[in-house]
């Protein structure tokens, strides 16, 4: 589409937006009604680990809200010569999980407890027997219950709470709404009635220390909304919110606000049954779209939903990217003291495709990645951990295939469970995020590890944000009654391009051989948490 063409689109408001707040990065992306990228804004962020807990701080998200969105609305400016007034529609979508409760005056009662927390695993146990179904840390109804069984004294004033995007959403429209995928991780679903799952709210309110609070569970949960609906309209208050300069408009329809899992499905175009998706960045997850229920509850697969509330196999893993890019933040201090400064796209590629000359077994080296605690492997407390032996072969290939082994190890076993016991089958499994930029290395090691093709999408790069601003589309600009994954398919994704790589023998059973030294050195990442206390 030409430059008048858009800009005339700008103009008339027919135009989405997608905000997401990730782990490391909140991204602003907006589009024309026809799936076309018109300007971006991104703004870095981090979370921290105070008193015990990993949280972010919420005025930083409204900093990093207004950052990426002033810069989004600033190429608008200079590309087209206009000012941003108008938006169609939009949507936030954010890091699925936690815990954010507010009394009836509407303040936060505790800080934002995040999903990298392993702090509730009595809750997660106790919900996971008493409902018979498997409640995670991370979900926000273990965190709630925790804070029940810890008698914290914030609990019996909860009027409300909710997610981050929730959160989000709330102040920019007044509508206290979830999309339901992003709803399925706070409390399970009824797939039949598109909303939480009635059988266990009662059950959760009739457990003994529950049934002593002044609220009840339905009461102080978000409403629920499939994917399409409208969730709202952008208030005068939420516009300043956004665009501290005036210049926005109040009046924009919202999308029900979804999780990054969400998101990141619409983004891979992995809503219908049989499609998959695997998404990776500070955290991992797969996402495999079910044919049938599940034969039993597996602690490690959590079971949450598509944006239009299909039920959805999860995979989710606390720690993935980070140790790699602290590695390579070493590796550019170094470049940059003898004189050779490097950008962050280049350093990447400079050390993965090193792995091009790795031994398939990563040379006997062996890592862990866990910068916060793990579930899948029961670690509490994570102490990132690179180990060799007398006979490993210590080379920068080996080393860099032991930092992407170590990324996807926790993932594998996960997804082991579905693939062996469960015997979930996928037509397509798409991956998206960061570790994927630089071609076919990460792609090809996350085959072998995982041992099925991977395929990455033209537009997988495009992330999270790309995916809300889609679901924005869909929710404010297509009423043809066309269902999500048909519309996916006919108007965001018809004719884009695709690569596949397939599991390589000796790539398999090289990984086979780092998973198998990974699990025997469980204990000894254990026992770092243990010995080494954090001193931050």
């Amino acid at each position: 589409m030409d430059l008048e063409k858009v800009k005339a689109k700008i103009q008339a408001g027919e135009t989405a937006l997608g905000i997401e707040l990730g782990s490391t990065r909140i991204k602003a992306v907006l589009m024309t009604d026809t799936i076309e990228t018109v300007a971006t804004g991104s703004f870095n962020w981090e979370n921290r680990l105070e008193n015990g807990v990993w949280t972010y701080d919420l005025a930083e998200a409204w900093q990093g809200i207004q950052s990426c969105y002033g810069a989004m609305a600033a190429s608008v400016q200079e590309k087209y010569g206009i000012r941003l007034e108008k938006i169609g529609a939009m949507g936030v979508s954010a890091m699925m999980h936690g815990y954010l409760p507010f009394n009836a005056k509407d303040e936060l009662l505790v800080p934002f407890r995040t999903w990298r927390n392993n702090i509730t695993g009595q809750a997660a146990d106790e919900l996971t027997e008493a409902l018979g179904f498997n409640i995670p840390q991370r979900w926000s109804i273990a965190h709630l219950y925790q804070a029940v069984l810890n008698k914290e004294p914030h609990v019996p004033e909860i009027s409300f709470f909710t997610t981050l995007a929730g959160y989000i959403h709330w102040q920019l429209c007044g509508e206290k709404v979830l999309g339901i995928g992003d709803a399925s991780g706070m409390f399970p679903v009824d797939e039949a009635a598109g909303s939480y799952d009635a059988g266990m709210l009662a059950k959760f309110d009739s457990l003994e220390k529950v049934e002593k609070q002044p609220w009840k569970l339905a009461d102080i949960l978000p409403g629920v909304l499939p994917a399409g609906r409208s969730a709202g309209r952008l208030t005068e208050k939420g516009a300043r919110l956004l665009d501290p300069a005036g210049n926005l408009q109040p009046g924009t329809l919202m999308a029900p606000p979804e999780g990054d899992a969400g998101t990141g499905m619409v983004g891979t175009n992995s809503v219908r049954k049989r499609t998959g998706n695997i998404s990776v960045g500070t955290s991992a997850f797969s996402m495999n779209v079910l044919e049938k229920p599940l034969k039993a509850v597996h602690r490690d697969i959590d079971i949450v939903t598509t944006p239009d509330g299909a039920p959805v196999a999860m995979v989710h893993v606390n720690n993935c990217s980070s140790d790699i890019n602290a590695w390579a933040g070493l590796f550019g201090e170094f470049a940059a003291a003898l004189g050779m400064e490097t950008a962050p796209d280049k350093l990447y590629s400079v050390l993965f495709n090193q792995v091009r000359q790795a031994e398939p077994d990563a040379g006997g080296l062996t890592n862990y990645s866990f910068l916060s605690g793990e579930n899948i492997t029961a670690t509490q407390e994570g102490r990132p951990l690179f180990v060799r032996t007398p006979h490993s072969r210590m080379n920068l290939p080996n080393f860099m295939l032991a930092q992407l082994y170590s990324a996807f190890a926790a993932l594998k076993i996960g997804m082991d469970v579905l693939i062996n016991e469960e015997n979930v089958r996928t037509d397509v499994m798409l991956a998206q995020g960061g570790l994927f930029k630089t071609p076919v290395i990460g792609q090809q090691v996350l085959a072998n590890a995982l041992e099925i093709p991977i395929t990455i999408m033209d537009s997988a790069g495009e992330g999270g944000p790309w995916g809300m601003a889609v679901l924005a589309v869909y929710a404010g600009f297509h009423k043809d009654g066309m269902d999500l994954a048909d519309f996916l398919d006919e108007k965001v994704f018809k004719g884009a391009s695709a690569t596949t790589l397939q599991p390589q023998p000796e790539g398999v059973a090289g990984c086979r051989r780092f998973i198998q030294r990974f699990r025997s050195g469980i204990a000894v990442e254990n026992a770092a948490g243990q010995a080494i206390a954090d001193e931050g």
